[in-house]
């Protein structure tokens, strides 16, 4: 009988592109890094564009001196905004001379990942490509969680941070049934999506998803607009009408801001609730309603009780789950992911091509406290869209200030921090929450990656 063949599969090694005009500094490099990475070369920018839209790679060190401007650096700022368009994800590490530093510093405001200067430390090289591998490897898996999200019925909402993956997780627990829900959070924060994602997700799909913002229209007209009405019901009113509950019979009526309508509109909404019938407004014939009841609010509904303002019979009608949509400060390295597919919608829209942000800007998008939340975040990224003519971004494109690193200069521990919290979170979001799971892909213990979550003030999914 004869012996089974035994088969060695070896792990590819990443891919890493040389781009320098000089053989025998290619050489050089490729002598130094090649048990790490399949190297590939690149003499120039044509040669380097062509190699990265074949190959599939994350990594590129870029001498900015190319033909034909060996002498000078517009080649290669050229050829790193090329290299950056083909790939958003890629990393390219700048290489200068000694005494370059506008420009590598303007290699950086245009997308580079980091600069080094000439002669190159093989061993300083090492670390920041795998730093930077590992911060593109992060970025892919962001882009595969958000078309993940989208095939499952999210494409609206972004996010892979703790806080937004437990309101994916309530919203597909909800969405099968036809129990009322209340959406709570700050103005801004996307309380009508997840309406619209839960109506998505549910049997009703194919049914009308009618929204009305009870605090935008006045008393006086929100009844009528609420439950419709006959045809000379009140001055003005010259046919029949249909209101919004109606409207929305066999899908979803997302009630926004729950919490503005008065007493008597209270009283009967509840009715609605109980008996699922409504009689238009100077009618007399009750109407049976089929269909969901969605509300949300930004107010303190139980303090509203207290003061006697809102109805605590139909609180519990309106509560049955509670979906608590949190604020963009809470949510992290969401901020950066979102910001970089508004860009992108937005750019579309305007015909514009902006390859994304500075360092700065991204820096700025993260220590800003979004009091507007997403809708603000919205708001300022079309207006850099708008007014900005230069191919990234910058903290001013968008009105905030200079990052306080920037200012005050970022030390080591303060970007090793900075990386380490990012990642943590996003192999929690991930993993679910499970700590055991997180701590093996993150190559750590149990108690140290509880020790980390509690020094950089991360919140956990419960």
């Amino acid at each position: 009988m004869s012996k089974p063949v035994e088969i060695q599969v070896s792990q590819r090694l990443p891919s890493l592109l040389l781009v320098d005009d000089r053989q025998d500094i290619r050489e050089q490099m490729k002598w130094g890094l090649k048990s790490l990475y399949t190297i590939f070369e690149a003499e120039n920018r044509d040669q380097a564009v062509e190699v990265l839209q074949r190959e599939k790679m994350a990594l590129v060190t870029l001498d900015l001196g190319l033909p034909p401007d060996a002498n000078g650096t517009s080649e290669g700022l050229s050829a790193l905004e090329q290299l950056i368009g083909v790939h958003s994800c890629v990393k390219v590490v700048v290489i200068t001379g000694n005494q370059d530093h506008a420009n590598a510093l303007k290699a950086v405001q245009l997308g580079a990942y980091d600069f080094l200067e000439k002669p190159v430390d093989l061993e300083v090289l090492k670390t920041v490509l795998q730093r930077a591998g590992y911060l593109s490897g992060l970025e892919e898996e962001n882009l595969k969680l958000i078309e993940r999200e989208e095939k499952r019925g999210f494409p609206d909402i972004i996010g892979t941070s703790p806080v937004i993956a437990k309101v994916f997780d309530t919203i597909r627990r909800v969405a099968s049934s036809d129990i009322s829900v209340l959406i709570v959070g700050e103005s801004g924060t996307g309380k009508e999506l997840v309406a619209r994602a839960i109506h998505q997700q549910s049997h009703r799909k194919d049914g009308p998803f009618i929204a009305i913002n009870c605090g935008a229209i006045p008393e006086t007209l929100l009844e009528s607009e609420l439950f419709g009405h006959e045809k000379g019901a009140f001055t003005g009113a010259h046919m029949q009408r249909p209101g919004r509950i109606e409207s929305s019979e066999g899908g979803t009526l997302f009630l926004d801001e729950i919490g503005e309508i008065s007493p008597a509109l209270q009283v009967k909404l509840l009715r609605v609730l109980q008996e699922r019938c409504i009689e238009r407004v100077g009618g007399r014939v009750e109407i049976p309603v089929d269909t969901r009841v969605l509300a949300a609010t930004n107010s303190d509904l139980p303090l509203a009780m207290k003061e006697g303002r809102f109805r605590e019979d139909l609180y519990y009608r309106l509560n049955t789950v509670t979906i608590p949509v949190p604020p963009l400060r809470d949510r992290g390295a969401d901020i950066p992911m979102l910001a970089k597919v508004l860009l992108q919608r937005f750019c579309e829209e305007a015909k514009k091509k902006i390859a994304g942000f500075s360092r700065e800007a991204l820096l700025s998008l993260e220590q800003y406290r979004w009091p507007g939340n997403v809708r603000e975040l919205e708001n300022r990224i079309r207006r850099a869209v708008t007014l900005s003519d230069d191919p990234r971004i910058v903290p001013a494109d968008l009105d905030l200030e200079e990052p306080k690193e920037v200012q005050a200069g970022l030390t080591l521990k303060e970007a090793r921090d900075g990386v380490e919290r990012r990642v943590i979170e996003q192999t929690l979001a991930k993993t679910g929450g499970n700590i055991t799971k997180a701590a093996t892909i993150l190559s750590v213990s149990r108690p140290t990656l509880h020790d980390l979550i509690t020094r950089h003030a991360i919140k956990k999914i419960k």
